[in-house]
C-alpha cells in the first residue's frame, strides 16, 4: 500500500526535539529517569502536542495497571515462601557440577520470570546461588551471569513477563487509531502468543552458557554482601563468631533438665549461645535466660563444631541431622546476624550489658561487642561498660531487630527484612495466582482486570498486607511508563513516526523485509542499552509499525520485534537484573561486553527466525 510522502512540519519538529531531549536525559541521567519522564509529560502538555483529554491516559492504561498487579502477585508468592520452596527443590536436583547447576537454576528462574518481574526473580535466587556456590565450590561469578541473563530471557515467555510486552498491546491499540483509511487493524497478542519464541530464546540462552559462555565467564568472585545482608562468613572473619548452628534434643537423662539457659551458658563460659528453644510445641527465638530446660525440649545452639559435639556428649543431648524444629526459625528470610551501633542519647550508655534483658525485652541475643579494634565475646560482654559507638553483633528475627532499631537506642547497620514469611497462606497465594492466570487465558477480560483480581484476592485473604503491596510496586517504573505513553501518542498523531519511518526506508533503499526487521532489532538493542526498555519500546513501536506499512510488511511482527528486542540488554550492565548481579558476582563492564556481545548477536538471530515462524502473517 503506497502512502503519500510526508513533509516535516512544526509539530513534527517539536516532537523530534522533545524526543531528542528525552534520549539525552535518559542517557546522561542528569536527573532521575522517572523525574525526566514527568518533565516530558509536562512539556507535552504545555506545547499542546497531546490534548488535555489524553495527557494522563497513561496512568489509567491497561499496561500500567497490569504491571502494578504483576508486582503485587509476585510479592505475594514471595511473602508466603513459595519461592523459597522452589529454590530448595532446585538445590536438591541441581547436582554439584557447573553443567548441571546452570540449566536447572537458569531454566527455573527463566520460567518464573515469565510470570513475575525478572529483577524480583533474580533477587529471590541470589541467596540460593550463594549457598550453591559455597556447597559446590563453583565461583559465584560462574553462576550469577547465566541466571541473570536467563531471567531477562524468561521475560519473553509470556506477555506479562516484561514491561515492554505488557505495554505492547496498549501501543498497538494507539496505532490502530492512527492507521490510514483502508489499512487493516492489528490484533492484540494473547498471554501465550510469544511462548514458543520465549522458550526458544531461553533454551538457546542456557545452551549458550553450557557450550560457549562458560569459556568467557570470569572465575573471580566477590562473596561478601551478596544481598543487603552480610553473610555468616563476614561475621566469622570480622568478629570470630562461629557460623555453625545445631539443633539438640534434650533426653530424659540429661543433667541439663531443671537448669536455666543462663546456667547453661555460664557453665560453658558463653562459648556457646542458645539462639532458640522449642518447648511443649512452642518455638521461640532468643528465649529468656531465665527459661528452664525440660526433657523433650529442643535447643538451637550457636558454636563451633567441636564445642557443640563436646557439649552434647557431656549433657546427653542428641544432635539432630539438619533442622527439625528450627528449619523455619533459622531461615535467612526470617532471622540472622546484624550489627547495631550505640547512638547518642541511648539508655545503654555508661551501663553494663548485664543490666539489661535483651532477650526478654527485644527478642535479641547479643553475640559480641566490638569497640575500635577490639572484639569482646563470651563472659566479658556482660560486665563491659557500654560507650558511644560500641557495636553489638546481634542475632534474632528481622522483625525484632527492626523493633530494637525503632527504640532509638541503637542504629541497626544495613537494610534488614522486616517481615516474616507466611507459609500458612500458601494455598490462598497459589489459588489467586491460578485465578489470575485462568482469567487471562480463558476469558476476554482486560489483562489488568484479570491480574488485579488475583492481586486483590491476595490482599483480602492476608497473603500480603496492603502496605506491603504498596511497597512491592516500583512506583519509579509506574511513573516512567505512564508519563512516556503520551510521547508515543504524540509521535503517532502528529505523523512524526510515519515521517521517521519514511526517512529510514529512504536510507535503507529497497531491501528484503528481513533487513528492515534486522534494522529495527538493532535499533531496539541500542536504545535499550542507553535508556529504559519501556522508553525504547514507546519510542520505537510506532516507528516499526509505520515502516511495516510503508514496505508491505506485517506490522504485528515489527511491533513484536521491538518489544522483544528491548530485552536484548546483555552488552552493558544497564538492565536492572545486570546491575543487581554485578556486585555479588564481582563483574566488570568488560565481562558483560565479552559475554554479552555474542549473546546479543545470537538473541537477534533466534528472535527474528522465531518471530517470523510463529507470528501469523
Amino acid at each position: 500500500m503506497e502512502i503519500a510522502a510526508l513533509e516535516l512540519d512544526n509539530e513534527m519538529m517539536m516532537v523530534l526535539a522533545i524526543l531528542g531531549y528525552t534520549i539525552i536525559l535518559f542517557v546522561t541521567e542528569v536527573i532521575r529517569i522517572d523525574v525526566a519522564a514527568i518533565l516530558i509529560l509536562v512539556m507535552l502538555g504545555l506545547t499542546g502536542l497531546v490534548p488535555d483529554t489524553h495527557l494522563f491516559d497513561g496512568f489509567a492504561s491497561n499496561a500500567v495497571l497490569s504491571i502494578i498487579a504483576v508486582m503485587i502477585l509476585g510479592a505475594g508468592l514471595d511473602r508466603t515462601g513459595v519461592m523459597n520452596k522452589v529454590a530448595g527443590f532446585i538445590m536438591k536436583i541441581g547436582g554439584k557440577s557447573e553443567n548441571s547447576v546452570i540449566p536447572v537454576v537458569s531454566g527455573t528462574v527463566g520460567t518464573i520470570s515469565g510470570f513475575m518481574q525478572n529483577v524480583g526473580a533474580t533477587a529471590l535466587f541470589l541467596p540460593v546461588l550463594n549457598r550453591i556456590s559455597g556447597q559446590t565450590k563453583i565461583p559465584l561469578s560462574r553462576l550469577l551471569m547465566p541466571m541473570g541473563f536467563c531471567a531477562i530471557l524468561g521475560g519473553t515467555v509470556t506477555m506479562v513477563g516484561s514491561s515492554p510486552l505488557i505495554l505492547l498491546n496498549d501501543l498497538i491499540e494507539t496505532s490502530n487509531r492512527s492507521l490510514p483509511p483502508g489499512a487493516e487493524t492489528l490484533n492484540s497478542f494473547g498471554l501465550f502468543s510469544v511462548t514458543p519464541i520465549g522458550i526458544a530464546l531461553l533454551t538457546v540462552g542456557i545452551l549458550y552458557f553450557l557450550l560457549i559462555g562458560k569459556h568467557l565467564l570470569p572465575n573471580s568472585v566477590k562473596m561478601d554482601e551478596y544481598t543487603g545482608l552480610k553473610s555468616n562468613d563476614y561475621f566469622k572473619e570480622t568478629y570470630g563468631i562461629p557460623n555453625i548452628k545445631k539443633e539438640l534434643l534434650v533426653g530424659k537423662n540429661s543433667p541439663l533438665i531443671g537448669k536455666t539457659i543462663l546456667e547453661i551458658e555460664t557453665m560453658m563460659h558463653d562459648t556457646i549461645k542458645v539462639l532458640a528453644l522449642s518447648s511443649e510445641g512452642n518455638t521461640k527465638l532468643s528465649p529468656s535466660r531465665k527459661h528452664f530446660i525440660w526433657s523433650g525440649d529442643s535447643l538451637g545452639i550457636l558454636g563451633d563444631d567441636e564445642q557443640i559435639t563436646q557439649f552434647a556428649e557431656q549433657n546427653k543431648l542428641t544432635i539432630v541431622n539438619g533442622f527439625k524444629q528450627f528449619k523455619h526459625t533459622f531461615n535467612v528470610s526470617n532471622a540472622g546476624f546484624s550489627e547495631a551501633v550505640i547512638v547518642p542519647g541511648s539508655r545503654f550508655l555508661g551501663k553494663q550489658l548485664g543490666d539489661f534483658h535483651f532477650r526478654q525485652e527485644f527478642g535479641i541475643t547479643v553475640i559480641a561487642i566490638s569497640r575500635a579494634d577490639e572484639v569482646y565475646r563470651g563472659e566479658d560482654i556482660h560486665t563491659l561498660t557500654l560507650r558511644l559507638g560500641d557495636t553489638f553483633v546481634i542475632f534474632g528475627g528481622w522483625r525484632d531487630q527492626a523493633g530494637i532499631s525503632r527504640s532509638r537506642n541503637v542504629a541497626v547497620v544495613g537494610d534488614i527484612p522486616t517481615q516474616q514469611e507466611r507459609p500458612q497462606q500458601v494455598p490462598f497465594a497459589l489459588f489467586f495466582f491460578a485465578v489470575a492466570l485462568s482469567l487471562v487465558i480463558f476469558t476476554k477480560l482486560k489483562l489488568s482486570i484479570a491480574l488485579l483480581t488475583g492481586a486483590i484476592g491476595m490482599i483480602i485473604t492476608g497473603v500480603i498486607h496492603i502496605d506491603e503491596a504498596y511497597r512491592a510496586v516500583s512506583w519509579k517504573t509506574v511513573f516512567l511508563l505512564a508519563c512516556l505513553i503520551p510521547l508515543g501518542y504524540a509521535m503517532e498523531h502528529t505523523g512524526t513516526a510515519a515521517w521517521v519511518a519514511q526517512q529510514t526506508i529512504t536510507h535503507l533503499g529497497s531491501v528484503s523485509q528481513y533487513i528492515y526487521q534486522l534494522a529495527i532489532a538493532i535499533l531496539a538493542t541500542v536504545f535499550s542499552l542507553v535508556m529504559s526498555n519501556v522508553g525504547a519500546t514507546v519510542l520505537l513501536v510506532p516507528l516499526a509499525i509505520n515502516i511495516a506499512l510503508e514496505t508491505g510488511g506485517n506490522p504485528a511482527i515489527y511491533a513484536l520485534i521491538v518489544a522483544l528486542g528491548t530485552s536484548n540488554a546483555f552488552i552493558l550492565p544497564t538492565h536492572q537484573v545486570s546491575a543487581l548481579i554485578m556486585g555479588p558476582g564481582g563483574y566488570k563492564v568488560k565481562d558483560f561486553l565479552r559475554v554479552g556481545s555474542l549473546m546479543s548477536i545470537i538473541f537477534i538471530a533466534v528472535m527474528l527466525i522465531t518471530v517470523n515462524l510463529f507470528v501469523s502473517t
